[in-house]
């Protein structure tokens, strides 16, 4: 690594220390001022969500329309300055599971799991539970260009005992995931410009990536959907479904769990990742 990318490494980690020795409720605070500085000064993709969140809610007024947006800065500051401070420690960190059965019956098939997630919720949280519970969770992750913070990065989620493979690696990499009876991850709600399928995400046609739904119909792996909510003060719900859908067409079945995903954004709009482009490519006839 060059010089610059060492430095990055070694100030990601010193703050992450400094912040592991600090209370829940102080990295609370402390994110709390970092989102407020973000919101008024940082405009970067300020926008873009506000656009999104018109588009996805055109009822709601503007001063609704703020407070979702503002609320999303709160939220995923402070979820960050938390998995800054990763691990964990056991005795703040409440989580509750629904739909853990359907996790392990999936696991009982013996062809692996398709776990599909989203830029929702507190995913690092949900990584973290697969992996301090034995599950044979490899995320698959977009690797940062800057060398010194993906090797943060990486080193943070392997403290939960998972693992993780980059995008546009081999694709037989993925395929043994499955051929080794383990849990694909991939997180499948960004814009896939011209190569994705496109279905429907609050009443607009949204390009969406193909993997779950191929992946699904070369293996005949199961698939679920799985996020973890914030429900209170450090307090978590993980809620994993069963995607079954009614064709085993990529477009029934990619449309199946943004369904899904939609519900859950609808009933906590704060806690979706209103950032990125997700309409950006446009449907042609």
């Amino acid at each position: 690594m060059s010089l610059y990318y060492k430095l990055t490494y070694y100030i990601l980690k010193s703050f992450g220390n400094i912040l592991k020795s600090l209370s829940s409720k102080s990295r609370y605070i402390i994110s709390q001022n970092i989102a407020s500085i973000l919101y008024n000064y940082i405009p970067k993709r300020k926008e873009t969500a506000l656009n999104n969140i018109r588009k996805a809610f055109p009822s709601r007024s503007s001063a609704e329309v703020d407070q979702i947006l503002k609320n999303c800065y709160q939220f995923f500051t402070y979820n960050f300055i938390q998995f800054m401070a990763f691990p964990p420690k056991q005795d703040y960190l409440k989580i509750k599971v629904d739909g853990r059965k359907i996790l392990n019956d999936a696991l009982k098939n013996d062809k692996g799991v398709i776990l599909i997630s989203a830029h929702f919720g507190v995913w690092e949280i949900l990584g973290h539970w697969f992996g301090v519970n034995d599950y044979p969770l490899r995320g698959v992750a977009q690797k940062q260009k800057n060398r010194g913070a993906n090797k943060f990065f990486e080193e943070k989620r392997k403290l939960s005992g998972i693992s993780q493979v980059y995008r546009k690696t081999n694709i037989e990499i993925l395929y043994d995931v499955l051929h080794q009876k383990e849990i694909l991850g991939l997180v499948s709600d960004q814009d896939a410009k011209r190569k994705g399928v496109f279905v429907n995400f609050f009443n607009e046609p949204a390009s969406t990536h193909k993997g779950a739904a191929l992946f699904h119909q070369r293996t005949n792996a199961p698939m679920i959907f799985g996020v973890c909510l914030q429900t209170h003060f450090n307090e978590y719900k993980i809620k994993i479904t069963a995607i079954e859908p009614k064709e085993n067409t990529v477009k029934t079945i990619t449309q199946s769990y943004t369904s899904a995903l939609e519900i859950l954004v609808k009933k906590y709009p704060e806690q979706y990742f209103w950032f990125h482009k997700r309409w950006k490519t446009k449907e042609t006839n």
